[in-house]
């Protein structure tokens, strides 16, 4: 099958620090290659993959020097890349929310779009009622719950390569918190939870521009605490020492998480999570055995030392089970057959390079 990949353009594929979508969308394309198919990666330049990469960036936006930047004009030229070779995919998968809509209601049945990000904004119901014709795929059911009447062709659950993240037998004695320090990611609840168990709290998180004020005023007071280290972002090297050291991943949150990355990535290296009852945490969270769900900061303190019997070894396992990867590539699989079973395509024979697009010789690639 020939499948274009399009990624947002705000982090590197895969990001080299913090980011999401842009690591998913990396895993993605290397497990649809690794099963045989045919992808290019729609990206900027500094995307390391091993997909035909059409590179409408030079550089990442977030990390990008440039003193002054345009996101929309960055993805309007990603946008135009895409529909000028459109007719050589069988498939193209968005991961850039709702932005490419005007543009492709012509093969609307041919692509599929994945919403990576929360959909309880006042804005967003019109938007999939005026475009009902893209097929949707949503990360987590618990994320449907605000546009129930959406075009939705399935759930998948994000997934990570099994041989990213190495499994970790035995902790040493703190716990973690990755991510990004937002009132909604609950790093004050995190630093709480620590304090009432006294046991240290490593914190490697992100702070946007956006969130400075949040993180001086109300963070960084509470950062003198001994038991608390503040690391800052780190990057996939050093998360699996990070992550498979910690007794538990704390995931407080407080906001409908749509899926929650890390705790998978916790899962990977046999690190139990404790989270909030929010969002995606039930489906992700096998109670009891990869973890426990939470009400509050007493019940997540509780939940804490009883996730210290888990069977770590148990928690590696259900994450191969679930989600790898692999899975997670089959599962989209499923979901572009269906496409394709309702709107059968030949894809254009491509003959030789097209400006923009990086071939990569074997050898170089990583």
């Amino acid at each position: 099958m020939k499948i274009a990949q399009v990624a947002p353009l705000y982090e590197a594929v895969p990001p080299r620090l913090y980011g999401g979508t842009e690591r998913v969308v990396a895993h993605l394309t290397e497990a649809l290659i690794d099963l045989g198919h045919e992808v290019t990666l729609f990206a900027s330049a500094d995307a390391r993959t091993r997909a035909t990469l059409a590179a409408t960036r030079a550089q990442a936006i977030r990390l990008d020097p440039a003193p002054l930047k345009s996101d929309l004009a960055a993805h309007l030229t990603l946008l135009h890349e895409v529909r000028r070779r459109k007719d050589r995919f069988d498939i193209i998968h968005f991961h850039v929310d709702m932005v490419h809509f005007p543009f492709f209601e012509d093969i609307a049945p041919r692509t599929l779009t994945t919403l990576h990000g929360r959909l309880d904004l006042t804005d967003l119901p019109e938007v999939y009622r005026r475009w009902a014709r893209y097929p949707l795929a949503s990360i987590s059911d618990a994320q449907r719950a605000d546009l129930p009447f959406a075009s939705w062709a399935g759930t998948v659950y994000h997934g990570i390569p099994e041989t990213l993240f190495a499994f970790s037998p035995a902790p040493a004695g703190y716990l973690a918190f990755l991510g990004r320090i937002c009132p909604e990611k609950g790093v004050d609840r995190a630093i709480r939870i620590a304090r009432r168990l006294g046991v240290k709290l490593r914190i490697a998180a992100k702070v946007d521009a956006a969130d400075t004020a949040y993180f001086e005023a109300d963070i960084r007071p509470l950062l003198d605490d001994p038991l608390i280290e503040f690391i800052g972002e780190i990057g996939d090297d050093q998360k699996a020492a990070f992550l498979g050291e910690a007794e538990a991943l704390l995931f407080p949150i407080d906001w409908p998480e749509p899926f929650g990355l890390v705790m998978i990535e916790a899962m990977a290296c046999g690190t139990p999570v404790v989270a909030y009852r929010r969002g995606s945490a039930p489906e992700v969270i096998d109670e009891g055995v990869t973890g426990f769900l939470a009400d509050d900061e007493e019940e997540a303190a509780s939940a804490v030392i009883r996730a210290r019997a888990l069977d770590r070894r148990e928690i590696r396992r259900r994450f191969e089970r679930r989600f790898s990867a692999v899975a997670m590539a089959r599962a989209y699989l499923d979901l572009y057959a269906a496409r394709l079973a309702r709107c059968p395509y030949a894809p254009e024979l491509a003959s030789g390079d097209i400006e923009g697009e990086k071939r990569i010789p074997i050898a170089n690639r990583a």
